[in-house]
C-alpha cells in the first residue's frame, strides 16, 4: 500500500503538528486521507453499484491504495457491499435521521407532517440499505419511539413493516436471495413473511408488531414516477388504536404515496 494512503503512515510529535498548524493558519486545508475518503463516498453516491475495480479506476489509484479505506468504510457502515458492488451504507442514513433533516428525494417533511395530522400516528420514512431498513425521517413520534429510531439504525427488513413492504416489491430472484441469507434466528420471520407475501403484494400494505406487543406498524412502499420502490413510509402507534383500523389507515397511506409518486425527483442511491 502506498505510504501516502495509510491512516498512520506519517506519525508526528504534537509540537511538530502544532507548529505546522500555526504556520498554515486556521482556514480549511486539504488532507490526503480525508480527500481519499470523500472521493470514495462521492463516487458511490453518484454511481451506486460500482465494483471495486471500477471504483479504483474512477479514483485514478491502484487497488492496493484504496483497499484499506474501503474495508474501513464498510466496517463502520459508511458503505455496504452487495454482490461485489458498493452502495452508501446505514451510517449515512443514521446521521441524516439524527440531524433531523430529510435528504432530497421524493418525500419532504411537509408530506410526513400532513400524514401525521390526518392519522394522529407517528410517521417514519425508511430506506433500504443492503439487508437493513434505515429510518431517515420521523414526524409525530413520542420520546420512546424517537429514541428507538435514533439508537437502532440497523433494522433487518423482516423485523419492520416498512422492510416487509420493500421486500415485497423486489423481484422474486432478489427476494429469494435475501431470504436465503437469513440466519437460523430469523427462520420464523422468514416463514411468516412468505405466508403473508401474497397479501402484501395484493394490498400493498405490510404490518408488524413490536416484540412486546404494545405497538403496531402499518407500511407501504413509496414509489417514484417510474414505479420504482425508493422508500417505505410507516405509521406506528399503540396496538389497540392501529390494528383495528388497518384498512382505513392503509387507504390513507396509499392515497398519500400516490400523490408523492407523481413527482419527478428520483433518489440517487440504490435503496
Amino acid at each position: 500500500m502506498e505510504r501516502e494512503d495509510t491512516l498512520d503512515s506519517a506519525p508526528q510529535h504534537a509540537s511538530s503538528r502544532n507548529e505546522r498548524a500555526g504556520k498554515a493558519g486556521d482556514g480549511p486545508q486539504p488532507h490526503r486521507t480525508v480527500d481519499r475518503v470523500t472521493q470514495i463516498l462521492e463516487e458511490v453516491v453518484y454511481h451506486p453499484g460500482m465494483t471495486f475495480s471500477e471504483l479504483a479506476r474512477a479514483l485514478g489509484a491502484a487497488k492496493s491504495s484504496v483497499h484499506g479505506f474501503i474495508r474501513g468504510l464498510l466496517a463502520k457502515g459508511w458503505l455496504y457491499e452487495s454482490d461485489h458492488r458498493f452502495y452508501l451504507g446505514p451510517a449515512v442514513y443514521g446521521l441524516t435521521l439524527a440531524s433531523g433533516h430529510i435528504r432530497a428525494g421524493t418525500v419532504d417533511h411537509a408530506d410526513l407532517a400532513e400524514l401525521h395530522r390526518e392519522t394522529s400516528l407517528a410517521v417514519f420514512l425508511g430506506v433500504r440499505a443492503g439487508d437493513h431498513l434505515i429510518y431517515v425521517a420521523e414526524v409525530g413520534s413520542d420520546d420512546a419511539q424517537g429514541f428507538e429510531a435514533r439508537s437502532n439504525i440497523r433494522r433487518t427488513l423482516l423485523s419492520t413493516a416498512g422492510g416487509k413492504a420493500l421486500l415485497a416489491t423486489l423481484s422474486s430472484v432478489e427476494r429469494e436471495r435475501y431470504l436465503r441469507r437469513r440466519s437460523r434466528e430469523e427462520a420464523e420471520l422468514v416463514e411468516a413473511f412468505i405466508v403473508d407475501l401474497e397479501r402484501i403484494r395484493t394490498s400493498r400494505i405490510a404490518t408488524n408488531m413490536n416484540p412486546n406487543g404494545m405497538r403496531f406498524g402499518i407500511a407501504t412502499a413509496v414509489r417514484n414516477r417510474q414505479g420504482d420502490a425508493v422508500a417505505s413510509v410507516t405509521l406506528v402507534g399503540p396496538r389497540r388504536d392501529v390494528e383495528p383500523n388497518v384498512e382505513a389507515l392503509g387507504d390513507a397511506l396509499l392515497r398519500h404515496v400516490g400523490r408523492w409518486a407523481q413527482r419527478s425527483l428520483v433518489a440517487r442511491e440504490r435503496i
